[in-house]
């Protein structure tokens, strides 16, 4: 199926809405930093409908504004203004903002839903970066996880809203090196988890709720007749990822080590038609993979036979480069497809 790579006003109105979440965005984000072939990253996007993932090459020198959704200015004074200091590849999510991706220096983002966000009352002395683009925002300027808590100190994360809906997100970074963060916005101020422990994340509750929920269970004696939590809320995928995450073997190289996350993504996935509280049916729409030690991206579209995969390396990534895009939704792709992206005239966003 082939879709248009620019949508309509119309199109833009509805998709903003659904970024800025409506309540039942389900996704989880699995990090493995203790093999010794490559750190490795996945995680799930699940939504009742199309995001229209577009894979995206944004090379250094990009001017981003940070009070703009689209078309929209959702931050009326001392919205952060900025130029790229790296080049990144990302997912993005109806053209408007990277859900998913990392930058040439190995750091990650994942941006998940938490009903359980506040990020409280606007302080218009500091510079304002909306939501949507919090972790454009850091792959655009941070090297690693420390460099990325560090930038945050200096700016206000603000919710944006559209068409009554609201950005309740959460946040996982992770870099090169295995370290890894959780940041979350809690009463209004923010929560960070930080350290290679941290290698989790679902959605509600909060991270604390979830660490704490998770040392009632004891999975110190792993067997086949062992119960485990099987449903598709978030405490369920969180302490199922956290089994198997435990049991990982030795990769031998990274075709292992990628398999090896994919298939705990795969396992906390949600299938098609089940039901998730009372927001309707939020299935898994794709799942990534990033080798941050060698800069590659993976790409499963769940209605696609085929795992896709591109090598930022490989990309020209000077400022002046042109935006790069590939459209994943297509079963003819299949492997590496790094040659098959195409020029964009402009950045989206």
């Amino acid at each position: 199926m082939k879709r248009s790579r620019y949508a309509s006003q119309t199109i833009l109105a509805l998709l903003i809405g659904l970024l800025l979440a409506t309540p039942g965005h389900t996704c989880s984000r699995i990090l493995w930093n203790k093999n010794k072939v490559a750190v490795v990253v996945s995680r799930t996007m699940d939504w009742p409908e199309s995001t229209l993932p577009m894979l995206t090459v944004f090379p250094r020198g990009l001017a981003r504004d940070g009070g703009r959704v689209g078309a929209e200015v959702v931050v009326k004074e001392n919205a952060a203004q900025w130029t790229s200091k790296y080049g990144s590849l990302v997912t993005t999510i109806y053209g408007i903002g990277a859900a998913d991706g990392f930058n040439e220096k190995g750091l990650g983002v994942h941006m998940l839903y938490l009903n359980a966000c506040d990020f409280g009352a606007r302080d218009i002395s500091r510079p304002a970066v909306h939501a949507g683009l919090w972790g454009q925002y850091l792959l655009d300027n941070a090297a690693n996880v420390n460099e990325a808590l560090k930038l945050l100190e200096g700016v206000q994360v603000v919710m944006a809203e559209a068409h009554g809906h609201k950005a309740n997100v959460h946040l996982a970074i992770e870099d090169a090196s295995g370290d890894s963060a959780i940041i979350e916005y809690i009463g209004g101020k923010p929560v960070v988890h930080h350290g290679r422990q941290y290698t989790l994340m679902t959605n509600d509750p909060t991270y604390d709720e979830q660490l704490a929920l998770l040392k009632k269970q004891d999975f110190s004696k792993p067997s086949s007749t062992m119960p485990l939590p099987g449903n598709v809320n978030p405490v369920d995928r969180f302490q199922r990822a956290a089994y198997y995450s435990a049991m990982l073997p030795e990769p031998k190289n990274e075709r292992e080590a990628v398999a090896s996350v994919l298939a705990i993504a795969r396992n906390v996935s949600v299938p098609f038609g089940a039901p998730y509280k009372g927001f309707g049916i939020y299935n898994t729409e794709y799942r990534t993979v990033m080798n941050l030690t060698d800069l590659r991206y993976f790409f499963e579209l769940t209605t696609s036979p085929n795992v896709i995969w591109a090598d930022l390396s490989k990309f020209d990534l000077v400022p002046g480069s042109a935006v790069m895009t590939l459209n994943p939704d297509s079963i003819e792709l299949s492997g590496d497809v790094t040659a098959k992206f195409q020029k964009l005239e402009k950045a989206p966003f």
